[in-house]
């Protein structure tokens, strides 16, 4: 059924719900990087019952192609929006990701295993630096002790980032979802 058949009462009680929606989605979205128009531009996708061109968002919106562009390419790199084929029309068009276990698990696997490998990698050489410092320094007992608590503090943080690492392993496996189980996977 499409919005069309409803009759008008039907239809502004049906947008003000939708737009609540919309409007909370929009102001979560930082949650992802994401601006607050880029979010109301997934809003209105998720609620289109057919995929949508620039000119048709832009339309809605009431939104420059320019933003509108920006808005979807920002949804696209998030994998929050897809970008679908229509016979007949050579205007890109676009649609909702639906699956948002799969966008949450995509977006933050990602965006960890970026931070932990740059930081595993720092902490290594600090320890590396470190060692060669206690061998240069062996005999300096209030150097070594600094170096020494410096070294176990770093490995703690090594241990983190490696469990981590497992951590998003399971959500990149989707091994995630045998542990906390999707909402449909609980009845």
């Amino acid at each position: 059924m499409s919005l069309d058949q409803l009759n008008e009462q039907q239809q502004d009680k049906l947008m003000n719900i939708r737009k609540r929606v919309i409007q909370t989605v929009g102001k979560n979205m930082d949650l992802y990087g994401l601006s607050s128009s880029s979010g109301h531009l997934y809003g209105l996708l998720f609620f289109a019952d057919k995929p949508m061109t620039l000119d048709d968002m832009g339309r809605e919106m009431e939104m420059s192609k320019t933003s509108m562009s920006t808005g979807v390419r920002n949804l696209l790199d998030m994998k929050m929006v897809n970008k679908v084929w229509s016979k007949g029309s050579r205007k890109d068009q676009y649609e909702v990701e639906y699956d948002w276990h799969q966008t949450f698990t995509d977006y933050f696997a990602i965006k960890w295993r970026k931070a932990a490998e740059s930081n595993l990698l720092s902490f290594k050489k600090a320890i590396e630096e470190i060692e060669r410092m206690l061998r240069a320094y062996q005999d300096d007992e209030p150097l070594k002790e600094v170096l020494v608590q410096d070294m176990e503090k770093m490995k703690a943080a090594v241990a983190y980032y490696k469990w981590l690492n497992r951590l998003i392993d399971t959500m990149e496996s989707e091994k995630i979802f045998e542990l906390v189980p999707k909402e449909e996977d609980l009845e």
